[in-house]
């Protein structure tokens, strides 16, 4: 039991010491604030993204660092997880990924729009955010496939910036879809190519995006696929 006089000294002593704590954690905070924001990377074409996002209430549905409407996917690693080309072909248009799917409004930016968006979430992607978002628990655990044969033909830009996204091939890239080591194999190169050529004509709701490859792109990836 203490004492009136105990008392009152503990609390004077206890409450400046967390005080003294607290005041030493926002400095250290702030301190840090700079290197840990990316701050060096603040670009006028990130800020210009930012209004955008604003502007057009993009956290009406989708979150960022953690904060937003919950509705459509998080985009704090978005850069990170789709890729430029990816993204700007699909904020270009995204009905014509996803036809009849996608609720994604058409906003009809301009390219230099997009590519200020683009800007911006990349900045966001490249802030410290210890660890956030973190990798989903139920993700499947990636599959190692042996690398290519010394001299085979490398991939298409196309597949390099768009496919691999969410397919892998010898052991690289996403595991959204199914993974294309052998799919050469599997499918003819009729097949392959009207697959490519148009997802959800050939599957009726297959989560595959229609890319809107153009005749070249077709037949190169339809070509390199083969190889697989």
């Amino acid at each position: 039991m203490l004492s009136k006089s105990q008392a009152k000294w503990f609390f004077l002593i206890a409450t400046g010491g967390f005080s003294g704590v607290f005041l030493w954690l926002t400095v250290d905070t702030v301190m840090q604030t700079p290197e840990r924001s990316n701050e060096e990377n603040l670009s006028e074409s990130v800020v210009r993204g930012k209004f955008i996002w604003e502007d057009n209430n993009c956290m009406g549905c989708h979150t960022l660092l953690g904060e937003g409407a919950y509705y459509a996917p998080e985009l704090t690693k978005v850069v990170e997880r789709r890729g430029e080309v990816w993204m700007r072909a699909f904020i270009k248009d995204p009905q014509a990924m996803y036809p009849g799917r996608r609720k994604m409004v058409q906003y009809d930016f301009t390219d230099d729009e997009i590519t200020d968006l683009i800007a911006f979430f990349t900045w966001i992607g490249e802030i410290d955010t210890n660890g956030f978002p973190a990798e989903p628990d139920l993700a499947p655990a990636p599959v190692y496939v042996a690398p290519a044969v010394a001299g085979s033909a490398p991939a298409p830009d196309t597949f390099s910036a768009i496919c691999i996204a969410c397919h892998s091939l010898e052991g690289s890239g996403g595991n959204v879809g199914p993974a294309l080591d052998g799919v050469g194999a599997r499918y003819s190169e009729p097949e392959l190519r009207a697959w490519l050529a148009d997802p959800e004509g050939t599957k009726p709701g297959t989560a595959m995006p229609n890319l809107n490859l153009s005749e070249a792109d077709l037949n190169e990836i339809t070509s390199f696929l083969m190889t697989k």
